[in-house]
This record gives C-alpha cells, sequence and structure tokens, in this order.
C-alpha cells in the first residue's frame, strides 16, 4: 500500500508532520481529515519509505508564546499607526490594501509554510512585519479568525474588498487538495502577472491619454473662445456657411448655453450609474456588456478559460474529486455569466455526462478545438494533464494578443484626435475663401 507524507495543521495553529498508508490520495486526504486536522500539502512517500510519525513543529508552550505575541503585535500596530491613518480611520474613510501588500504577503506565507513554520506564527509575522497599518490590522484578523478553528480561505471569504473571489477560490483549492503553500505561491505569481500586464497597458495608453486631455483642452477652448469670434466675422458679412461650419458653429454655441448643464447632468449619471453597477443585476448586466464587446470580450473569456483549465486541472492532479474540482475551479473565473454557464455543465456531469460534452454547450468560454481536447485526454485519462497544457497554450496567446491590442490603441486614438480636431480646422478655415471671393 503506497505511503503518503503529509503536512497538516492543528486547531492550534501550529503545523504537524506525519507518514500514513491509504489506497489513493482522496483516501489519505479523508485520514488526514478524520485525524482533526487541516491539510497543508500531501505528497506520496517514495517506494519502501519508513513508516514514521513526524514530531509537532514547535514548542508544547509555543501557543500560548504566540498568542502573546499576538497580543504584543497588535499593541506594536497601534502604536505604529501614523497620524494620517487615524485621522481617516475618524472620518471613516475606507483604507484599501494595494495589489503590491497583497502579493507580498501572499509569497511570504507560502515561503514560511514551505519552510516548515507552524501556520499561526507564520501569520503573526507577517502581521509583525507589516509597514501599513491597515494591513497590520487585516493579517491579525485573519491570524484570530484562523486560531478560532476557521479555515483560511473561509477568514479571506470575510474581506472581500481584499481578497478577490478568485484569490479565495484558489486557496480554498490548496486546503482542499493539501498544497496551499505550492497554491500561494502560485497566487502570488498570478498577482505579479497581472500586475505586470497592467502596467504595460498602462506605460502603452499613458501618452495617447495626455494626448486626449490636451485635445478635449483646446476643444473647449476652440468652441467657447475662438469660434465665436469667427461667427462675428461670418455675420458681418452676412454670407451663407457652409453645411459643416454651420454644425461647428451651433454646437459652439450649445457648449456655451448648456455646457456646464450637461457637464453636471454627466457627472450626477456617472455616480447612479456606479451604484447601479455595484448591485447584483447592474453587475450582471456590465458582465454581459463587456462579453460582447468586439476585442476585450473575446480576450476576457480566454484569460478566464486559462484560470479555470489550470485551477481544474492542478485540483484533479492532486487527487480532488471532478465535481469538487468542478465547484472550486468554477469560482476561479471571475465573469459571473461565464460561472452561471460551467455551473450548468457541472449539473450534466453529475447527472453522468462527460466533461468534455457537458462544456459543449459554453461556447462563449471554450472553443470547439479546447472541447476536442478535453474529450479526447478525458477519454485517454490524461485530463489533468491535458487541462494544463490548455492553460499554458491559452496564456500565451493571450500575452501575444494583449500586446497587439495595447499596440493599435495608441495610433487609433491619436488618429481620432488628429481627424477631430483636423475637422473644425477645416470648417473653421474653409468658408474664408468664399468670403474671399464674396469680398471681391
Amino acid at each position: 500500500m503506497p505511503h503518503f507524507s503529509y503536512k497538516a495543521m492543528q486547531r492550534d495553529g501550529v503545523l504537524t508532520e506525519g507518514v500514513l498508508d491509504a489506497g489513493n490520495r482522496p483516501e489519505a486526504l479523508r485520514q488526514v481529515e478524520q485525524l482533526g486536522l487541516q491539510p497543508i500539502r500531501l505528497t506520496e512517500a517514495a517506494n519502501g519509505a519508513e513508516r514514521k510519525e513526524s514530531p509537532v513543529l514547535g514548542a508544547p508552550g509555543k501557543p500560548a508564546a504566540t498568542a502573546g505575541g499576538a497580543a504584543s503585535a497588535g499593541a506594536d500596530g497601534a502604536r505604529d499607526r501614523n497620524p494620517l491613518a487615524s485621522l481617516k480611520s475618524s472620518l471613516g474613510v475606507k483604507q484599501k490594501i494595494s495589489a503590491r501588500v497583497l502579493e507580498n504577503f501572499t509569497r511570504l506565507l507560502s515561503s514560511l509554510l514551505a519552510a516548515g513554520v507552524p501556520f499561526s506564527r507564520a501569520l503573526i509575522i507577517l502581521y509583525r512585519e507589516a509597514t501599513v497599518p491597515v494591513a497590520k490590522a487585516k493579517w491579525k484578523e485573519i491570524h484570530d479568525l484562523v486560531i478560532d478553528g476557521m479555515s483560511l480561505s473561509d477568514a479571506m471569504a470575510r474581506s472581500p474588498e481584499t481578497f478577490p473571489r478568485v484569490y479565495v477560490a484558489m486557496v480554498e483549492a490548496g486546503e482542499t487538495g493539501g498544497f496551499l503553500d505550492v497554491v500561494l505561491a502560485q497566487i502570488a505569481d498570478f498577482q505579479a502577472r497581472e500586475k505586470d500586464i497592467k502596467s504595460k497597458v498602462v506605460s502603452a495608453l499613458t501618452y495617447p491619454l495626455i494626448l486626449l486631455v490636451l485635445a478635449v483642452g483646446v476643444l473647449i477652448f476652440l468652441m467657447v473662445f475662438f469660434i465665436p469670434r469667427f461667427q462675428l466675422i461670418f455675420k458681418s458679412f452676412n454670407a451663407d456657411l457652409p453645411l459643416l461650419t454651420q454644425l461647428i458653429v451651433q454646437t459652439s454655441q450649445a457648449v456655451r448655453d448648456y455646457g456646464l448643464y450637461v457637464g453636471g447632468a454627466a457627472l450626477v449619471a456617472v455616480f447612479s450609474l456606479r451604484s447601479w453597477f455595484k448591485s447584483a443585476s447592474g453587475h450582471r448586466a456590465w458582465e454581459g456588456l463587456v462579453l460582447r464587446l468586439p476585442v476585450v470580450g473575446p480576450l476576457l473569456a480566454q484569460f478566464a478559460m486559462a484560470r479555470f483549465t489550470r485551477m481544474l486541472g492542478t485540483l484533479l492532479g492532486a487527487g480532488v474529486p471532478l465535481i469538487s474540482a468542478l465547484n472550486v475551479a468554477r469560482r476561479s473565473i471571475g465573469n459571473q455569466i461565464l460561472v452561471d454557464a460551467v455551473s450548468e455543465s457541472i449539473d450534466r456531469v453529475k447527472e453522468g455526462k462527460a466533461l468534455g460534452t457537458s462544456l459543449a454547450k459554453n461556447h462563449t468560454l471554450f472553443p470547439s478545438a479546447v472541447i476536442e481536447m478535453i474529450s479526447v485526454a478525458e477519454e485517454s485519462g490524461r485530463l489533468d494533464i491535458e487541462l494544463l497544457r490548455i492553460a499554458n497554450v491559452t496564456e500565451g496567446d493571450l500575452d501575444r494578443e494583449l500586446k497587439t491590442a495595447v499596440s493599435l490603441a495608441e495610433p487609433l486614438m491619436l488618429f481620432l484626435i488628429a481627424g477631430l480636431i483636423g475637422t473644425i480646422f477645416i470648417g473653421m478655415v474653409y468658408p474664408i475663401f468664399s468670403l474671399t471671393d464674396h469680398i471681391k
């Protein structure tokens, strides 16, 4: 019978290691849970390995010292709070943890767990070392919830403003499969990659956005100050103006008469739409609209498919049952409309249908070629390997498509700005030639 070595967390937050005999990985996970432990890592030992129960990491008195350390860290956090943070807290301003701070937390927690540091001690180290007051308080809150017996994913799910749904789903997958430290490292890599993509997009669009702001300023100046001067000149000659010039002059008059009202109404509309988008129905409508956009929609669907296949392949490779793996992996998609579509596919799998056949009806998320790959891999018994390969290929294609889309955005915006200003210039200069003929 195979031997499995495990690393798990006791209810007091202390890590323990050991080796047990089990027929397969799911059975080994059940045995660890029956011992009242929360699995963090579970690996199959080499053949002939001696069955040996490893000692508990940390001295028996460590939980008490941990509690004292938590109290002193909490006091240190209160002393380290700067006046600006206290002022924001007193004014009721909600502070958020930045993506960089969350990435550092995730990567360091993964490293500490992989090094064998007890879970509670790792969390204490994290909030002691935190330099941002709001992060120090949040890490301590997570520590207290875990010590009280709550799983890490459930503790993080209580703070959706800090831990996104995808983050919590991946942590839950790590807890389910017994490889929490590995999943945390994957989350940190995912966050770093996402931050890199955002920085590339922002840096590529910075120059066009600056031009756009300058163009709006120039347009306002033309409409409010420049065009009215020409309008007086045109009226003095009492000549017929071209249609384009008439439209520009009328637009200028409307901007001067109703510009402030239109701007105020636009601000009210923006705040109203923002509140509506935060609601469940509004958020779903917005996600559906984004999926229907020509370029953005396919990119988002492709990104969601890559995350889903990677999560599902990782869970299946860890020995998690298909239904349980699907229920966890679908939460990593992010878009609720796509999540609902995958949920329908999961219902078909529960009825006994094959995974490829069940996912085939979701054309937005899974192209026909991907469905064929999944079906063939399912028949050959290498579904987990194929899902990870699909995720790697899709992410590579996504990187190339993002670079192409960003590279096209800059010249497109420049063309639109130049075309708009050029149209106004031509519309105001063209009548001058006809007025010259009229004077003659």
